[in-house]
């Protein structure tokens, strides 16, 4: 059995694995990593602990005193220069994010390219995949949740409230959510837009992370997919392929 953990700024997504199939996945708060064995609530002991995070030393630290209650020492991914079919074109290809290195991998396993993975969450990611397996780069912005905080702590008038998606927002809550979310749907339409004029087409969106659901229907005009567990994924395929 596998246990592969998503460290991201405010949750640890984790999920157990075995035979090539997930038995079970869930996510909890960043603050509570200290109570993973008790929210995978499983009696078997992972043989292999995988671990994508970008949320700094003193999780990682957490990780590795949560993991010693399974007998098993986690191995934190980083990216390189080529792995499982996935070539970084990345300056310094161990520069780049574990998770958005993992999310490659992943959108290289089940769809092929070219593609471009995003990520939504805290931070809104958007790699580019080509049909050769090539990461040609991508870009990083704020998500949607970011953005509305953004503008709630730089702003005097702007508070954060509650707001739906809108195409003519008639109140300042849902201009702020309309705001948020379709410049991000913008940001994805640029990017498969840059790919199809390097050559790369038809263009595949690979959607994952907590606002996918949001983003989907804001990209109609594109070939769209929503992923669960994106970054798991992507630790699976390094386990499973002998990474």
């Amino acid at each position: 059995m596998i246990l592969t953990l998503d460290a991201g700024n405010t949750r640890i997504k984790w999920g157990l694995r075995r035979d090539g199939a997930w038995e079970s996945v869930g996510a909890l708060p960043v603050a509570e990593v200290g109570t993973l064995a008790e929210a995978l609530g499983c009696s078997h002991r992972p043989e292999r602990i995988l671990v994508a995070n970008v949320a700094g030393a003193a999780v990682q630290a957490a990780i590795e005193r949560a993991s010693a209650q399974f007998g098993c020492l986690p191995e934190f991914i980083q990216a390189c220069a080529q792995q499982c079919g996935v070539r970084s074109s990345y300056d310094d290809p161990t520069q780049l994010g574990a998770d958005r290195w993992a999310a490659l991998i992943a959108v290289r396993r089940l769809f092929g390219g070219p593609c471009l993975a995003v990520n939504a969450g805290t931070a809104l990611t958007i790699d580019a995949l080509s049909d050769e397996g090539v990461f040609l780069g991508g870009i990083i912005a704020p998500g949607i949740e970011l953005m509305r905080r953004a503008l709630d702590a730089y702003t005097a008038g702007l508070r954060m409230q509650p707001g739906e998606v809108r195409f003519f927002p008639a109140n300042t809550g849902d201009a702020i959510m309309s705001g948020a979310a379709h410049a991000a749907a913008g940001a994805i339409e640029r990017m498969t837009s840059f790919m199809q004029a390097s050559g790369q087409s038809p263009v595949r969106v690979v959607l994952g992370g907590g606002a996918a659901p949001v983003l989907r229907p804001l990209l109609a005009t594109l070939d769209t997919v929503e992923v669960d567990h994106l970054v798991l994924e992507g630790l699976a395929a390094i386990a499973e392929e002998g990474g």
